[in-house]
């Protein structure tokens, strides 16, 4: 039995892999390198984080990605040069062959919980057992699309997650639907790729994060508006920063922050790219669509009540993610029943521990319980550190010599 199994080898899980080897917690992760950046992101992308807050973390931060793009040569800044998708992607993956070799590529079929702990059956019919298992799963268990546009045909409709390049639309008339980081990138990949996109969203105006302004900012500035993971100011300094502290605030006041903070925006890099090429309809919600003469026609409604019509070969729904606990259908059912769970999304300790002990949750699905920088690969080191320092201290107990018969043994 091994005393650890993590789920998910992205920013997260990689993290946490690196962090227990060096504290000698035996483990195993499973998963595909990076999967969500390598095959549910599309080709070209930007990253909206900083160079300095898109790092994988590693006990002794040997291996940042400022290292990584020096060793190959790539233009890097703390702030400033937007990180490439290809580059952040390839940083993952040199990271797991210098700090994660033990990371294998299967998938997990199914858990459950044993006397000992956890049961796990792979997609290659082998069989774990673990005390402990982290949940690192990412994004991609969590897509989210209208329900009423749902039921399409995939040929005519998917969300973005389904795709990763951009060249075969070209040509083609596409419908983005959204108006958040994804649904921009798209929308200006697709117009660069030669397609006849059109962007539909609800919000009125667009909004976009503005150009870092890194060292050239008075001394004022840096204090009024701190530089921190997740952009400027207090405010986001104490997400960044404190999300073990974040956890302690009410309930109700954490999942409010959480759904108001650092919504729908774009990078600064993409505003030209959308606003000066891309048609809009904005304030408009999808209602409903059916395909017709081998063309999709999406009716969308004003906030007036005025109605109109979008026609296109294809609708791609950027329209994000919502954690959503059912949707992890590979955990039995008792375990699902035994979760607390508020918004569909598990209830943590200030060890990341859910109900349901020695199951931990880390990234996206931690956000209501330690804050809105756990979407971001940079809360990867803090779930990391505190997931590590939980298990090895479990870990330490079990060691813990006690007198028998007057010598001293080790409990198992």
């Amino acid at each position: 039995m091994t005393n650890t199994v993590i789920l998910g080898a992205g920013p997260y899980g990689l993290s946490l892999a690196a962090h227990l080897r060096r504290r000698g917690v035996s483990f195993r992760i499973f998963g595909r390198p990076m999967d969500s950046w390598q095959a549910h992101m599309p080709k070209g992308m930007l990253l909206k984080s900083d160079g300095f807050a898109s790092n994988i973390s590693d006990p002794d931060d040997q291996f940042t990605l400022e290292h990584f793009c020096a060793q190959r040569g790539i233009p890097y800044a703390h702030t400033g040069i937007p990180v490439q998708l290809d580059t952040f992607t390839n940083y993952g993956l040199a990271f797991r062959e210098r700090l994660v070799p033990e990371l294998e590529e299967k998938m997990v079929q199914s858990i459950e919980r044993c006397s000992e702990g956890y049961l796990l059956k792979l997609d290659d019919g082998e069989t774990v057992s673990a005390r402990n298992v982290v949940l690192a799963v990412g994004i991609t268990h969590f897509e989210y699309v209208p329900e009423n546009l749902a039921d399409l045909p995939a040929e005519f409709f998917s969300h973005s997650a389904r795709h990763h390049e951009v060249e075969p639309f070209r040509g083609r008339e596409v419908v983005v639907i959204g108006g958040g980081s994804s649904a921009l990138d798209w929308a200006a990949l697709l117009y660069e790729a030669g397609a006849k996109v059109q962007l539909v969203a609800r919000q009125t105006t667009l909004k976009f994060h503005g150009k870092p302004m890194g060292k050239h900012r008075s001394l004022w500035k840096r204090i009024q508006h701190p530089q921190t993971g997740l952009g400027p100011g207090w405010r986001s300094s104490f997400y960044a920063n404190a999300p073990g502290a974040f956890h302690r605030l009410p309930e109700g006041l954490r999942l409010e922050i959480v759904r108001r903070t650092l919504g729908p925006a774009g990078g600064w890099f993409i505003r030209d790219k959308v606003m000066d090429h891309v048609p809009l309809v904005l304030g408009h919600a999808p209602q409903r669509a059916e395909v017709r003469d081998g063309k999709v026609h999406l009716h969308v409604r004003s906030e007036d009540g005025g109605e109109r019509t979008v026609r296109a070969d294809h609708i791609i729904s950027a329209t994000g993610y919502k954690v959503n606990l059912e949707r992890l259908t590979f955990l039995s059912s008792e375990i699902r029943l035994k979760l607390r769970a508020i918004n569909r999304t598990p209830v943590l300790s200030s060890t990341c521990e859910s109900s349901v002990p020695g199951l931990y949750f880390v990234g996206v699905a931690a956000a209501n319980s330690f804050g809105p920088v756990m979407r971001f690969a940079f809360g990867a080191d803090f779930g990391a550190r505190t997931v590590t320092r939980a298990l090895a201290k479990s870990l330490s107990r079990e060691r813990v010599p006690v007198p028998v018969s007057g010598v001293l043994t080790t409990t198992k």
